[in-house]
């Protein structure tokens, strides 16, 4: 019986001076209750709104007051013409809009207006919540004013949703894969690359040949970004042909954006590589490291403005957070560079830094 209780407490100091193990048994865990406690959430708040008030009457005014008094809603800007309601919805200011009509206080025995909620569909889950979330503010003020001395105004409650009329799940859901697909599958792709050169030995022939360290991250990246290009264009000409996902926007754009994106994935995968001495390593970090951060934190099934201020701004370095934005903005929305422009520097930085970093840990074990 000592000689079991001596083993176990063996097999106690071996766990507890390995810090990889501790790490997998207690760093895990607690990440991922933070990452799903936080994040997975139905609850809508602080959803960007518009209000284009063609009547700015007292009634009016007091029903723009009860959608910026609630949790809901934050008023980004009163628009004063249709034109500059549809540019906040493309350059994603808003995710609603409210056109208050001239002739809404009309009585209720006459015919009454026509009150529109205009919604962002392109995440066809949160402009539902977003429109029943409206139309609770609309009837509850209703309510207010018929028992208040001010005639009981009629209005009827008109519905529209933009870049996806059918509220089709698919529009969301097939961007969101595609991001994640190509994130991953370049990232874990490079990710082993240089580390299969560590455990062959190989890695010191590279380290001693006349080729510049810059020469060697290139020589790397360019096979996998020619594969990866096949890749995307496979995945989204099947999203087209399968599921009926349009491409309304410019197919050029959306192949240099996904270049971008591909080249930011591999650049991250070949970062990886230099700091990992194993293949085995290597896959776990790219796995564990990015599966839960890429799908959780970009947007991709959670809205970001829900989340807790810490982990928005940790959303801010996942680089398919932005990806998702402009492949959605493109094949959605129809828009071009113009609208799209800081996403796409932003992948771009992104890019300059992580290949800078891979040659930078060559040249150091070049050193």
């Amino acid at each position: 019986m000592n000689a079991f209780i001596a083993f176990v407490k063996k097999e106690f100091n071996h766990i507890f001076r390995d810090t990889r193990t501790l790490v997998v048994l207690f760093g895990m865990p607690l990440a991922q209750l933070i990452l799903f406690g936080f994040a997975i959430t139905t609850e809508i708040k602080q959803a960007g709104m518009v209000i284009y008030d063609q009547s700015s009457g007292t009634a009016t005014q007091a029903l723009s007051a009860a959608f910026t008094s609630s949790d809901f809603f934050v008023l980004k800007k009163r628009v004063h013409s249709y034109d500059e309601l549809g540019a906040s919805f493309r350059d994603g200011t808003a995710k609603i809009g409210v056109i208050i009509p001239a002739d809404i206080e009309k009585p209720a025995s006459n015919q009454g207006a026509d009150l529109q909620i205009i919604t962002d569909a392109s995440d066809p889950n949160l402009a539902s919540i977003l429109t029943q979330s409206a139309r609770a503010i609309i009837t509850k003020w209703q309510v207010q004013q018929s028992r208040s001395e001010i005639s009981p105004l009629g209005i009827q409650t008109e519905i529209k949703w933009h870049y996806n009329s059918e509220l089709k799940s698919v529009y969301t859901f097939v961007p969101g894969v595609v991001t994640v697909i190509l994130m991953l599958v370049s990232a874990m792709l490079t990710s082993i690359s240089i580390t299969r050169e560590k455990e062959l030995g190989t890695i010191d022939v590279l380290f001693v040949s006349p080729l510049r360290p810059a020469v060697i991250i290139v020589g790397k990246v360019v096979p996998f970004v020619l594969l990866s290009l096949l890749n995307a264009a496979f995945i989204l000409v099947m999203a087209w042909i399968v599921f009926g996902v349009p491409i309304t926007g410019s197919i050029a754009l959306l192949s240099l954006e996904s270049f971008l994106f591909i080249l930011t994935s591999l650049s991250l995968g070949i970062f990886i590589s230099t700091v990992t001495q194993t293949q085995q390593t290597a896959l776990m970090l790219s796995l564990v490291g990015l599966m839960l951060p890429t799908i959780l934190l970009s947007g991709f099934i959670f809205p970001i403005s829900n989340m807790p201020i810490p982990l928005q701004v940790i959303s801010n370095i996942i680089p398919a957070k932005w990806f998702l934005i402009i492949i959605k903005a493109v094949m959605l929305k129809g828009i071009g560079l113009s609208f799209i422009w800081k996403e796409t520097l932003i992948l771009i930085l992104m890019s300059l830094v992580f290949i800078g970093l891979s040659i930078r840990k060559f040249k150091t074990r070049k050193a």
